[in-house]
């Protein structure tokens, strides 16, 4: 009887964590609709700086592969 209590307790906590994952989102996906409508410049702003971040990064990686596989010189 205890082993089905912890299971219907365990449960419950990832009922709770996947609801909180729900209302994060929907909180994130409610502001950035705001954005974009109450500002699409700005917006669009967010958008390249998003970008140029990812495109940053992976020239990054591309650069330490490359150094890598030249044995680290």
């Amino acid at each position: 009887m205890s082993d089905r209590k912890a299971w219907v307790e365990g449960t419950g906590e990832a009922a709770v964590a996947v609801n909180s994952k729900k209302i994060a989102v929907y909180v994130v996906v409610v502001f950035v609709l705001y954005v974009i409508i109450t500002d699409p410049a700005k917006a669009a702003d967010y958008v390249q700086i998003g970008f140029q971040g990812i495109s940053d990064a992976a020239g990054a990686v591309g650069d330490f592969m490359t150094w890598a596989a030249n044995g680290g010189k």
